[in-house]
């Protein structure tokens, strides 16, 4: 199987995967005098921007939570936390082997430790974003309690996804250069398809239908309802994903293998 090929090189290069992510930090904000905080810099600037602009207009749109002062602040940053980490993701897998061109020439380690790497340090900023929002929940009393296991779930789904589709796009980016260019301008697209900075009952009944074809739909919409109304995901919502998940995760795990050979000679 080749996710388990690629699952043994990475154990057994584990140290020079955590190594690396420790030094790409170490890298990033030696001379900052913020360090870390930048970070959660453009995250927390988006969530600020969109509460600001659509807080008033939106908040009639969340049905029961009319009363609610924190409502649509709560909506909107479940959704943006968990694109930022789809969206930084898919990005940086899409050219993660071109980026590190030079050292896939120099150096005899598995290919597969870099998207490992991206997958790390995505996490890692989840993780420091996500625990400012629940700080955040706590101080205004709408702590979700124990619902908070949902998330393991919801965030291993959502990573599964974005690393199969990462690996596939980043092998193609570098045969085909032109992939990296449209990730990028896909993106854009797909954050204004999902719902998250608007609800999904303003749209007419024949859109709704339609955005059942985005797969993060009701990935997102997990989220918001976790947080905002403290509800249990709804996983069988979640099986189309699911299984386009595992389709991913083979695909581009066969494609990568059977191309990794090719790299060096194309970088």
């Amino acid at each position: 199987m080749p996710d388990l090929i690629m699952f043994r090189a990475l154990w057994t290069y584990r140290g020079f995967v955590w190594s690396s992510v420790a030094r790409e930090f170490s890298a990033r904000y030696r001379e900052s005098l913020l360090g870390a905080i930048w970070s959660v810099a453009n995250p927390l600037a988006m969530i600020v921007i969109y509460t600001v602009i659509f807080s008033q207009l939106m908040r009639a749109t969340l049905p029961g939570q009319e009363q609610q002062p924190f409502a649509f602040s709560i909506y909107i940053c479940a959704g943006i936390i968990t694109w930022t980490l789809f969206s930084e993701m898919l990005q940086r897998m899409t050219n993660v082997f071109i980026e590190h061109g030079n050292l896939i020439k120099k150096s005899n380690f598995p290919r597969i430790c870099l998207p490992a790497i991206v997958t790390l340090t995505a996490l890692i900023n989840f993780a420091i974003i996500l625990a400012l929002y629940l700080l955040f929940l706590a101080i205004i009393g709408h702590w979700p309690g124990w619902l908070l296991l949902a998330l393991i779930p919801l965030v291993a789904l959502q990573v599964l996804f974005t690393v199969g589709l990462g690996i596939l796009l980043g092998t193609l980016n570098v045969f085909f250069r032109d992939i990296g260019q449209l990730t990028s301008v896909v993106l854009h697209f797909w954050f204004w398809l999902t719902p998250i900075v608007y609800t999904k009952t303003i749209l007419p009944p024949s859109v709704q239908e339609m955005m059942r074809l985005n797969p993060l739909e009701p990935l997102i919409e997990s989220y918001q309802g976790l947080f905002l109304t403290h509800e249990w995901p709804n996983f069988a919502a979640l099986l189309p994903l699911t299984l386009i998940t595992i389709a991913l995760l083979l695909i581009g795990a066969r494609f990568f293998l059977s191309r990794v050979g090719e790299l060096v000679d194309e970088l």
